[in-house]
Order: structure tokens, then C-alpha cells, then sequence
């Protein structure tokens, strides 16, 4: 029979083996875009970040729901983890893999989404 110490051992050894919930992924995934991204594409994902002025390509405005739309999640992640020559696009675009996780990678996915209110095909 376990003790209550015991037991209360094991309710905290699962909470903290616990997946996160969506509502802290999605924290997270806000929190690495402005940490990461808002640099270039800004804070509010319209493509005018404090570095925008000086690159000779302009970052992706991510409200743009016609252009997202036209992304698809697989090329969003891509982009994300490879950089933008692994889709053809900018070397201004840097490869995120050896920052993020792949579960990152999807969250920050999500988000794009939710800056452009729009799905691909839309």
C-alpha cells in the first residue's frame, strides 16, 4: 500500500511527464516566433521587423492570407527547418534545425496559420 507521501510522489513525477497542454505549446510556439522570427518578419508577422529595411529580399508577411494560403504546412515547416533554399526561395531565410525540435517546428506552423487566419488551398 503506498503512503500518501508515496503517492503524492507519483502524482508529481506524472505531472511533470505530462505532455504540455495546447494552451503552453501555443505560448511557446508565439513566444519563439517573436524571440526568432519577429526580427525580420515583425512582431505582429507582417514582414516589416527592424531588420527588413536592410535585406535585399523582403521577409514573408505572414497576415498575407493569399500568399500563406498558397503554402502548404509541409513547405512552412520546411522552410522553417531547412532555410529558404531548401523551397527555392531566399538565403536570407536561415535554417532553424539545429534551434528547434520538429515539435517546435510544427508549433511555429500553427501559428503562421493563426497570423494569417488561413489554411492551405484557402
Amino acid at each position: 500500500m503506498l503512503t500518501n507521501r508515496a503517492t503524492l510522489g507519483l502524482v508529481l513525477a506524472g505531472a511533470l511527464l505530462a505532455p504540455l497542454s495546447a494552451t503552453h505549446a501555443a505560448e511557446s510556439a508565439a513566444d519563439n516566433y517573436k524571440t526568432y522570427c519577429s526580427q525580420c518578419h515583425g512582431l505582429h508577422g507582417d514582414g516589416k521587423g527592424v531588420n527588413a529595411r536592410d535585406m535585399s529580399v523582403q521577409p514573408r508577411d505572414h497576415t498575407d492570407a493569399k500568399a500563406m494560403s498558397a503554402r502548404s504546412d509541409e513547405a512552412l515547416f520546411k522552410v522553417i527547418k531547412e532555410g529558404g533554399l531548401a523551397i527555392e526561395k531566399s538565403v536570407l531565410m536561415p535554417p532553424w534545425a539545429d534551434t528547434f525540435s520538429d515539435e517546435e517546428i510544427h508549433g511555429l506552423v500553427k501559428y503562421l496559420r493563426e497570423l494569417c487566419a488561413c489554411q492551405h488551398g484557402q
